[in-house]
């Protein structure tokens, strides 16, 4: 039998779920904002600044991306010392490392039962990871790791993945974050990129999420692709990234979102035979012209120093770094961040389905809004009084988010609407101005969905029509 607290609560519920519904016009909206996530991505970008450390078997090939036959026991680090990396981290005022574990050429560097190619198979035969996150602990540092989803070595690449290496990412992922204690966050590469060409549909992205989520729920996922995306939504990642040396920039005084940059102290990622004699990036530089600006705009900053090949920092690099630490100080919290959508992180379903809207401007057609590519946009044609735009489905489908994503905030008022058992319904009228329109709802099975756009300050136009069934 129902208690009587029981059904005065039910009932509240009802009644709330009836009002949303009815406010709604059909559909009620789903609030998926979740305050713990926020609190740790203020606690991440009030980091402020922390080392980047790319140490793998690119170490000594002199390339970023080696040869993926390289041998195991090319890795010989002969005086590893991961206490010293940790002690030139603290002297510039460092709060935090992060340590490349596997990169693209897929050798790990930790003790792991996934695979042959690791570093227990190196003359060297010492899990550095492990070393790494002691040393990293013991001086105060809080400690992050870097995975890469592309795979050279095991052939995880376009065209070649199978469902075995869907299960070496999830062992490997488990195995880094439940060996090694709190994990801050994971930092993941070579994953949607161009360059990559492994999409978030080829290794599911969501399944990789929630793992993530259930063995650390404190541990933040970032995914460093943040050119592909707009900057004010969170696509893929619980933190916008921005790979600097690839030309990646945040617009000065404009973010919102819980941000990280970063950029190499030396000229590459990995070691290179030059580095010993070739000048580092100055201090008064990296702190002026780079920590500083980001810092103020919500953007922690991660600076990149490559072990050489016997396991240490160059003296080069060392100096430098303590010069970094006389002229800067983490003087405590960033700006606070503003309310912010939970992350996208599901398939989009609507991406490359048969289009269809009201007369478009000149060759910008429908299809441009479902590619997939958020530099292109169906654009209304000006003469259209009422513009719509729709989305069909090759079979009834589940979903239950919709986002309209515009290149600048154009669109005010709009109707949002799926086709089932033979008519249109509402799923609500928004009222969003932003240019990443978000809206989670409770789950619809539709043939069709689209857009009526009631209401703009120009001419309409649509970058991507996305549409989600999110796990919840």
């Amino acid at each position: 039998m129902i208690s009587k607290k029981l059904s005065l609560v039910l009932a509240l519920f009802l009644i709330s779920f009836s009002t949303t519904f009815a406010q709604n016009g059909g559909v009620a909206e789903v609030n998926t904002k979740s305050e713990h996530l926020k609190k740790l991505q203020q606690q991440f970008i009030d980091l402020r600044f922390g080392m980047f450390i790319h140490f793998n078997i690119p170490t000594y090939e002199d390339a970023d991306w080696p040869d993926p036959e390289a041998s195991p026991s090319d890795f010989n680090p002969t005086k590893l010392d991961c206490d010293q990396w940790a002690k030139a981290a603290k002297s510039a005022n460092m709060t935090y490392g992060c340590l490349t574990t596997k990169h693209h050429s897929g050798f790990c560097i930790w003790d792991t039962k996934s695979t042959a190619y690791n570093v227990m198979n190196s003359p060297l035969h010492r899990d550095v990871v492990k070393e790494y996150v002691d040393a990293f602990r013991k001086n105060g540092l809080k400690v992050m790791l870097y995975y890469s989803i592309l795979d050279t070595h095991h052939k995880l690449r376009p065209n070649q993945i199978q469902p075995s290496h869907i299960e070496m990412v999830k062992q490997q992922i488990t195995e880094l974050l439940t060996k090694y204690g709190k994990i801050e966050a994971l930092i993941i590469d070579g994953w949607d990129a161009p360059w990559s060409r492994i999409s978030y549909d080829d290794v599911p992205f969501e399944d990789i999420y929630n793992l993530v989520k259930k063995l650390q729920p404190d541990c933040l996922l970032m995914d460093l692709n943040g050119a592909k995306y707009p900057k004010l939504g969170l696509y893929y990642t619980d933190i916008k990234t921005y790979e600097m040396g690839a030309g990646q920039r945040m617009e000065a005084g404009s973010n919102t979102m819980p941000a990280l940059a970063c950029l190499p102290i030396q000229s590459a990622w990995f070691w290179k035979t030059d580095f010993p004699t070739t000048p580092v990036k100055t201090a008064a530089s990296l702190v002026n012209d780079y920590l500083n600006k980001l810092n103020s705009d919500r953007c922690n900053f991660i600076l990149n120093v490559a072990p050489n090949r016997d396991g240490q920092f160059d003296a080069n690099a060392i100096a430098e770094l303590k010069e970094i630490g006389k002229i800067w100080r983490n003087e405590g919290p960033l700006a606070a961040l503003p309310d912010n959508e939970a992350p996208i992180i599901s398939s989009n379903l609507a991406k490359n389905m048969p289009a269809n809207s009201s007369w478009s401007d000149d060759s910008e057609i429908s299809d441009f809004a479902n590619d997939d590519n958020f530099g292109s946009s169906w654009v209304s044609n000006p003469r259209v009084k009422e513009p719509w735009y729709e989305v069909s489905f090759k079979r009834e489908t589940a979903l239950n988010t919709i986002v309209i994503a515009e290149h600048r905030s154009n669109i005010n008022k709009y109707l949002l609407e799926y086709y089932a058992d033979g008519s249109w319904k509402p799923i609500l009228e928004g009222n969003k101005t932003n240019n990443i329109k978000i809206h989670r709802f409770t789950r619809i099975w539709a043939n069709k969905v689209r857009i009526k756009i009631l209401g703009s300050e120009k001419q309409p136009s649509i970058a991507e029509f996305e549409v989600y069934n999110e796990q919840r």
